[in-house]
């Protein structure tokens, strides 16, 4: 069966496409080169609208333990968007933090086929994927967390030979079923647990006298070698901190030339200027980052309203405790091997904090000049829920809006960041970096992010209107492998995602002592600690995809 999109304004970045008008040709889910002389069974004529490929976002927690804990926290948050059982879909709560099903059909109700777990523990890769294969209409991935585990920071601290330590990241990668490799608060997670309240990039752990530096050229280095596409991807230390900004450009510089994804960095670049010592340091961010092209970065958009802020870095999370709103929170650890922080959380506008952290965000949008290294994020939803990205996709491309904005948000915040400043605005072909190639090529997603031939057919069509708000929140269709999903705005057709994993090589040699490690600490045998494909794909849920790997060596 031919499919063809007829006339539309295409914008499709990865194949240098800005704006043209074509016809899109979808065959068996696929899209062809074109052919005027084909037999087409069904056309869509979409005339005067935008074309993209379906949104893909790289950094939204939405599966795992952390955001079960935060539904059970947050009640109240049921009750404020209720969505009826139908016909088609299932019934579902969740406004800050929308139960699984209800998240795939908002993600796709806004354009978006693709989104991927940035933290996932090894000892809840069980769950998270369950939880991922139950969320519908996407494909899904996740990102593996080591960093504070015991066995990684013992084998650092006894100098292992450092194939040992590679052959226990790609094991990690394989048993957790991983796309990527995150790393939280390098150590931090781990040196709470000895009482220490803050770790620096260089400052030592109190018992395996290994630093931040030492954790993350480690990871950054294994992930490299071992041919995985996106590079290690850094929560780094200090988060939310007061003149952290010098902890993230340290991080930056000691890379070594090694690749890093650096997440959420609104949350990490903040400066100490001014009576409360609290301001913007983007521009220091974006400056620095014109010097070293190796790096990328997603945002982590800070948007007003309630949330709930749910993450890995417990020692951060304790911290901010103190500031839940509602009062009530959750500091716990995993396995002894993690921890999980879950604080909700109020973002008000008329609060000099807060107002300067939105301001933050836009700034480090705006200031930063590669659009293929910077990936649009809220980091949902610690920075707010994710269908705030029209809203946020107005304030980059329309810069009338965003100072009408301006003037509703803490003024005094705005004396302490450039962005009154800034006159720039996010072109469409721009937006189409930030939200579909961009993600795709950090990831290796080769058939996705994209409206070339060989592609996915996962194609977004937008209504063409000034107030881009309006455009993305609600777009006139969504294909998912060629199939119409979303028409209007609303889910038509349900259907399940792939789930993307990355298998590099090792050596399986590391299993005898990693048997021996488990025998001895922990509470669940080796064998068990894997997951199967088929407990992902079971009942028929989407398939498999296995992300090539090259192994690479390291001049």
């Amino acid at each position: 069966m031919m499919i063809k999109l007829t006339g539309g304004k295409v914008y499709d970045p990865a194949n240098n496409v800005n704006g043209e008008v074509r016809d899109i040709y979808i065959v068996d889910g696929r899209i062809v080169a074109a052919n005027p002389d084909a037999r087409v069974d069904k056309e869509y004529d979409v005339r005067g609208k935008v074309v993209m490929a379906g949104g893909i976002d790289p950094h939204t927690h939405i599966g795992g333990g952390k955001v079960t804990i935060a539904r059970t926290l947050m009640p109240e948050d049921h009750e404020k968007d209720e969505v009826a059982h139908t016909a088609l879909t299932r019934a579902g709560t969740g406004h800050a933090l929308p139960s699984t099903m209800i998240t795939g059909y908002r993600y796709a109700e806004m354009g978006y086929t693709a989104c991927f777990e940035p933290a996932m523990l090894p000892a809840n890769a069980r769950q998270a994927h369950m939880e991922l294969a139950d969320t519908p209409l996407l494909d899904k991935g996740a990102f593996v967390m080591l960093g504070s585990d015991d066995f990684l920071l013992r084998a650092i601290a006894e100098k292992k030979d450092f194939e040992f330590i590679k052959d226990y990241m790609a094991w990690t990668m394989h048993s957790a079923q991983a796309i990527a490799m995150k790393v939280v608060n390098p150590g931090g997670i781990s040196a709470f647990k000895f009482n220490q309240r803050k770790l620096d990039l260089d400052e030592k752990h109190v018992y395996y006298g290994i630093t931040p530096r030492d954790i993350i050229l480690t990871l950054a280095r294994g992930l490299l070698e071992l041919g995985v596409t996106h590079p290690l991807h850094v929560h780094g230390c200090n988060l939310g901190i007061p003149g952290n900004v010098e902890t993230t450009m340290a991080t930056i510089r000691a890379t070594e030339g090694l690749p890093l994804h650096l997440t959420h960095i609104q949350f990490h670049s903040y400066a100490t200027e001014g009576e409360r010592h609290f301001s913007s340091g983007a521009a220091q961010i974006a400056d620095l980052l014109r010097k070293y092209p190796h790096i990328s970065i997603d945002v982590g958009q800070v948007m007003f309203g309630q949330t709930c802020t749910a993450s890995g870095d417990s020692m951060r999370q304790y911290n901010g405790a103190k500031n839940a709103d509602p009062k009530r929170w959750v500091v716990m650890d995993i396995e002894c091997d993690a921890g999980c922080g879950v604080v909700p959380f109020r973002y008000r506008d008329k609060s000099y904090v807060h107002a300067l952290q939105w301001a933050i965000g836009l700034e480090t949008f705006l200031l930063c000049e590669d659009p293929w290294r910077i990936f649009l994020t809220t980091d949902h939803p610690n920075g707010a829920p994710f269908y705030t990205y029209p809203h946020l996709i107005r304030l980059l491309m329309d810069r009338d809006f965003r100072r009408e904005t301006l003037h509703r948000v803490n003024q005094e915040a705005l004396k302490y960041s450039t962005l009154p400043s800034l006159e720039r605005e996010y072109s469409m072909y721009e937006i189409a970096i930030l939200t579909r190639a961009g993600p795709a090529r950090s990831l290796g997603l080769k058939d996705l992010g994209h409206v070339g031939p060989g592609a996915k057919a996962d194609i977004t069509v937008y209504n063409e209107d000034s107030n881009r708000e309006r455009m993305f929140e609600k777009p006139e269709y969504v294909f998912k492998n060629g199939e119409l999903i979303v028409r209007q705005g609303k889910v038509v057709k349900v259907v399940n995602g792939a789930t993307h994993v990355a298998r590099p090589e090792y050596n399986r040699s590391i299993e005898k002592p990693l048997k021996e490690y488990f025998d001895r600490y922990h509470t669940v045998r080796m064998e068990n600690f894997r997951l199967s494909d088929e407990e992902i794909i079971d009942g028929g849920r989407g398939e498999i995809i296995v992300q090539p790997t090259k192994a690479r060596a390291v001049s």
